[in-house]
């Protein structure tokens, strides 16, 4: 193994600690090297989480969106989507089906859309904090600050906000409209809020540089998130970047890797997009440091319609992805399910 290699690796094991150039030479292993690094990832999990994994059940109610990010299928250009929007009662339902399953995490995820405004999706989630006694995750993308005021108020104890790229020419030019900095103010405002904070970024972008997925790490360990979604980029044919390759599964595994060693005690999801680049890529991802596991329990037919990239409802469809398939397979894995709901 190259001798930068080692001195970074040992660095990062022993401080949580490395520059940009340092988590590049990270990112730059192959072969035994891969190994190792993936091999200190999961020890600093292990020592530092156990080998408990979260399991969060997410609703994604609706697919419209106001944005037109050139990577993203439910961009608002993209005529050919079938859009929908769930009412409240129906969230609600499909929330009580995950908690009796045993789920105790709700995520609420959509596309940007004005539809719901900030007060009714505050009955929403008080409703679910009162009737079902969850923990109410939100990812509904940028809101102005009184809305997250307003819905942290009412009981949403999370928030996640993927910054995609800290890249600030890269963002600018994958999502028009919108700026980095714009992003990070609302990452501030949910700290200062009180929620836990959730970031992230896609990995593969087109034109994205081992020093750009560098600064995305260093910039998830300045903001200090409570949880950080990585994932690869997927092409999606209806959308300006059709044709670009997809994300190496690798080198996602390689940036969760780095960032589980400088965030030795924040949630790492493995990430649905892991697992459509290859049938293992959840489980491998779980032995590169992740520890939790999103479960898609969007409601037929609203599920297939929710498609950010290809192929990633496939799976539910083969009929994985339940509270008790999920029990069985990380017991094969060596883990358990957390009881609780894994705060920090």
């Amino acid at each position: 193994m190259r001798p930068a290699f080692s001195a970074a690796l040992a660095k990062a094991v022993k401080t949580h600690l490395l520059s940009g150039a340092e988590i590049v030479t990270l990112l730059q292993a192959g072969g035994r090297e891969a190994e190792a690094l993936f091999r200190a990832a999961d020890e600093v999990r292990a020592r530092h989480l156990g080998d408990t994994v979260h399991l969060r059940a997410i609703i994604e109610f609706s697919n419209h969106c106001v944005r037109n990010c050139l990577y993203c299928g439910l961009r608002r250009n993209n005529r050919r989507l079938p859009r929908y929007q769930m009412a409240p009662e129906e969230i609600f339902v499909a929330a009580a089906r995950a908690r009796a399953e045993g789920y105790r995490t709700i995520v609420l995820q959509s596309g940007e859309d004005p539809r719901y405004q900030a007060a009714e999706l505050a009955g929403l989630v008080r409703r679910l904090k009162t009737e079902l006694n969850v923990t109410v995750t939100l990812s509904l993308g940028d809101l102005p600050r009184a809305s997250y005021r307003e819905l942290r108020a009412a009981g949403a104890g999370r928030y996640l906000l993927k910054h995609e790229t800290a890249d600030p020419v890269l963002f600018a030019r994958l999502r028009p409209e919108t700026r980095l900095p714009g992003r990070l103010e609302r990452l501030t405002w949910l700290r200062e809020l009180g929620y836990q904070v959730g970031a992230g970024n896609i990995v593969g972008l087109p034109g994205q540089t081992l020093r750009a997925l560098a600064a995305d790490v260093l910039l998830l360990k300045r903001f200090a998130v409570d949880m950080a979604g990585i994932g690869p980029f997927i092409s999606h044919p209806d959308t300006p970047l059709a044709g670009c390759a997809s994300g190496s599964l690798e080198l996602t595994l390689k940036v969760l890797a780095v960032t589980r060693l400088l965030l030795p005690r924040t949630h790492l999801p493995a990430t649905t997009a892991v697992g459509v680049l290859h049938p293992e890529g959840r489980a491998r991802a779980l032995r590169c440091g992740a520890n939790v596991i999103m479960s898609d329990l969007t409601p037929t037919p609203y599920r297939r319609y929710y498609e950010i990239y290809p192929g990633r409802t496939r799976s539910v469809v083969e009929g994985r992805g339940s509270f008790a398939w999920w029990q069985e397979e990380l017991a094969h894995l060596g883990r358990k399910v957390g009881k609780g709901p894994g705060r920090p």
